[in-house]
């Protein structure tokens, strides 16, 4: 089946697959890096070529703190007008991508260990 649409990498997602990797090496089992990349050419990029939509809603999401609504209204400035902010969910992976027409630029990854508090590195 033909894409619907073409996608691109962001400089910003590019950084975060190369702070991924080292995490990854760090944290991970040697071969968890090399699954995460298998992953996104085998299933995330090809399914956001043919189904755009198909991630949440980023912008969408209910605002439950005043930061949180204040950070919403920053990002909704910055996006384009008709471009819509979408978030997937890979596996161990949450991809962040905007979608404007026929074009899906990939914006930011993080794996799920990633996006915990590093609370001994506070003490």
């Amino acid at each position: 089946m033909n894409p619907v649409c073409r996608v691109v990498v962001a400089a910003n997602f590019e950084r975060d697959l190369s702070e991924s990797e080292s995490f990854l090496v760090a944290a991970g089992p040697p071969e968890a890096f090399h699954s995460l990349v298998s992953d996104l050419f085998d299933q995330v990029i090809p399914n956001i070529e043919r189904f755009p939509e198909m991630g949440r809603d980023f912008l969408g999401r209910r605002a439950r703190s005043m930061q949180t609504i204040a950070r919403l209204s920053r990002v909704h400035a910055r996006v384009a007008a008709g471009a819509r902010l979408r978030e997937y969910f890979a596996s161990e992976y949450l991809v962040l991508y905007e979608v404007r027409e026929d074009r899906a630029a990939l914006l930011a990854i993080r794996h799920h260990r990633q996006l915990s508090y590093d609370l001994p590195g506070h003490w």
